[in-house]
């Protein structure tokens, strides 16, 4: 008779598809310390592979200040059979934090000529930012005697990326020039009792 023959093979199924990487642009902001971090699943969209997907990363992850604007990142993804992929995708980093006002309350006293000037940095008490400080400004600068006493200023602040805010300090104003007496010689005659008597303004000049 006729034998059957068994014939055994070994059928290597080996997956060489590499996985279909789908990415999204996103928009993402600083934090208070101007840093912030993105993963993988992030910018993923959808990214998929028949025989599973075992992981994924996205280069660079991290962000800080030096980079507002646009930044190109590489999301790579590979499947359980190590085959790998990559798709680009754009992050727009922004910065929405306004800055820190810290102000303090000064004294200033006017000059011989009756005029005081101060700047935004004597205000100032430590103000900041977490992408630094663009500019300082304050909406008084120039006191005369009409602001003896307490005055409310306001600094602004504007930070590198155009973020503003706003603080008050009180600037107090004082007068401690003595006043200058210039005196004139005068006559004065005695009476018939041999005294005499003078106006004290009367040998002031002016």
């Amino acid at each position: 008779g006729n034998a059957a023959t068994t014939v055994t093979r070994t059928v290597e199924v080996v997956d060489t598809t590499t996985p279909t990487v789908t990415t999204q642009d996103i928009t993402i902001d600083l934090d208070a310390n101007g840093a912030v971090t993105i993963t993988a699943q992030d910018v993923d969209n959808g990214s998929s592979d028949l025989g599973g997907i075992a992981s994924m990363m996205v280069s660079p992850m991290s962000f800080d200040c030096s980079n507002i604007g646009a930044n190109t990142v590489t999301l790579t993804v590979t499947d359980n059979s190590g085959n790998t992929a990559t798709a680009t995708a754009v992050v727009t980093v922004q910065d929405l934090v306004a800055p820190v006002v810290v102000t303090q309350d000064i004294t200033v006293a006017l000059d011989a000529t009756g005029a005081a000037s101060i700047t935004a940095s004597d205000i100032d008490n430590g103000s900041s930012d977490n992408c630094g400080i663009q500019t300082m400004a304050l909406d008084t600068t120039m006191f005369d005697c009409t602001n003896l006493g307490a005055n409310t200023v306001t600094v602004t602040v504007t930070d590198v990326n155009g973020n503003t805010n706003t603080a008050t300090a009180t600037v107090t104003v004082v007068d401690s020039i003595a006043p200058v007496a210039v005196a004139q010689d005068i006559t004065v005659a005695l009476d018939a009792n041999g005294q005499a008597t003078t106006d004290p303004e009367a040998a002031l000049q002016g």
